[in-house]
């Protein structure tokens, strides 16, 4: 048994590393800046929460969502694992204070972009020794810096300012492109860094599209209804999801509720662990939901709405099927659902007029609050010039283009699904008879509920044009729910 083995051992009760993970591990302990790119529910977390048990001080994660950081540190509590805390904006003053007082009897210390940004947060982890800088789920540094949450662009130089650590960047779909873009924004060290990659394919999960013309509620409760369960439903819109999750209860035999960071922390979390313990069968969600959820048994999972990139599509979809069970994903596709996903994206990009105005004038500017401000500040304030600063947002939004393309092409398209979604992030597909709709027409059947849980006519059936015009009042569209 080697010496990382007998730690993984001790520590966690594992008697041995899956793919990657070792790896990973003895570059960061090299002293390497290491990007671990591994499939979702294949251990990344494992990857830096064995390093304080072989290094002194702390390894202090970047995670984007509450629930995320909520769900790893109980997740460490409850295997025995008891010096873990999470800096967060929902603290009194007095328990993030109490925090940063004792950080020296924590050997994990998850917190956001954004908390890392606070002076006095900064102040007190100067102050100790940081063995390792993780960034969780960092294709956010690509995905959502350039967007909305700005702060992410800044995580190089936070790095820095304690004492520059090695760094650690996990994620599980990220193209060559994103993969460079993110060693380039964290200040990776272009001579020694490290990547460990391994495939991204998850052939237990099986691939469907489906053209809904007019169709879409329906169709949706029918599958909600049809498929063995439990189940998660995306949309882009909070609205949606709430009015979704109303009408499966109402005319479904089945549990659901709505998740999107419009709920409150409490109710997240009742949420969150309601569907782990199998008391609600169905979440209708936005984006907002899913990072981190680690149940198991996730047997389908249907976007209402078309994703906006292929990242965000696997990312998503790797929900389903922890458990290396077969489940399928099923997305919905009807006219003007790629105009919407272009309409949402294009509200966070600044356009030429914006960023000139903003040169002009950022002195007297005091939406201090505003993303688009915030991120021409990080701009402005590492050098760049109108015209580069025009160029670099000129190339965002030609990238969001492609990646909405790229998916309208994965709609269409009537060959291989697994194989033209793994081809844009540069991977290979085993692919099977039982791969996707286009290789198997019959694939849906598989997945079919063995008992009848429900009979639609049981239960109030709603007119049509009702339920459209209740559903499809797109006024309240979420531009950032991805931020709570």
């Amino acid at each position: 048994m080697t010496d990382l083995v007998r730690v993984l051992n001790d520590s966690f009760g594992f008697s041995s590393f899956r793919s990657g993970q070792e790896e990973a591990i003895q570059s960061a302990l090299a002293g390497h800046d290491t990007l671990v790119m591994l499939p979702t529910g294949s251990g990344k977390s494992l990857c830096y929460q064995l390093f304080p048990y072989i290094r002194e001080g702390i390894t202090l994660i970047v995670s984007p969502l509450l629930s995320l950081m909520q769900d790893q540190v109980e997740k460490l509590k409850q295997s025995g694992h008891q010096e873990v805390t999470a800096l967060n904006s929902f603290m009194t003053k007095v328990e993030k204070q109490y925090i940063l007082n004792h950080l020296k009897q924590y050997k994990w210390v998850y917190l956001s972009p954004e908390m890392l940004q606070q002076d006095y947060v900064l102040k007190y982890l100067k102050q100790v020794k940081i063995n390792l800088f993780v960034v969780d789920e960092a294709h956010c540094i690509s995905h959502w810096g350039m967007d909305f949450r700005p702060d992410y662009l800044q995580l190089g130089d936070y790095c820095q300012e304690l004492g520059r650590p090695p760094i650690m960047a996990l994620t599980a779909t990220a193209t060559e492109e994103v993969r460079q873009e993110i060693k380039e924004l964290l200040t990776f060290d272009s001579d020694s860094s490290r990547e460990i990659l391994t495939t991204i394919d998850r052939p237990e999960i099986k691939l469907m599209t489906e053209y809904t013309e007019g169709n879409k509620v329906e169709r949706t409760l029918e599958l909600a209804d049809y498929l063995q369960k439990p189940g998660i439903i995306y949309f882009s819109s909070r609205k949606l999801a709430d009015q979704m999750s109303q009408l499966i209860n109402e005319r479904l035999d089945v549990a659901a509720e709505s998740y999107h960071s419009h709920r409150t922390s409490a109710d997240k979390v009742k949420i969150q662990q309601q569907f782990i313990q199998n008391k609600l069968q169905i979440i209708c969600a936005t984006s907002a939901f899913g990072m981190g959820i680690n149940k198991a048994d996730v047997r389908f999972v249907i976007h209402y709405h078309m994703p906006a990139s292929p990242a965000m599509y696997m990312q998503e979809i790797g929900r389903a099927s922890r458990d290396g069970q077969p489940s399928i994903a099923i997305l919905l596709y009807e006219p003007g659902d790629a105009q919407l996903q272009s309409f949402l994206k294009e509200q966070n990009i600044p356009d030429e007029n914006t960023i000139r105005y903003f040169y002009r004038n950022s002195q007297s500017l005091e939406v201090a609050d505003d993303p688009q401000v915030h991120l021409l500040e990080y701009f402005k304030q590492h050098g760049y010039s109108v015209a580069e600063t025009i160029q670099h947002f000129k190339l965002r939004q030609q990238q969001v283009a492609h990646q909405i393309d790229y998916m309208k092409q994965y709609i269409s398209a009537e060959t291989c699904k697994r194989e033209i979604l793994l081809n844009y992030f540069g991977a290979t597909s085993e692919s099977s008879e039982e791969c996707c709709h286009s290789c198997n027409e019959d694939l849906l059947g598989q997945f079919k509920q063995t008992t009848n849980i429900a009979v639609l006519h049981q239960h109030q059936v709603w007119p049509k044009k009702k339920i459209l015009k209740r559903l499809f009042n797109l006024d309240e569209i979420e531009y950032g729910n991805m931020l709570q």
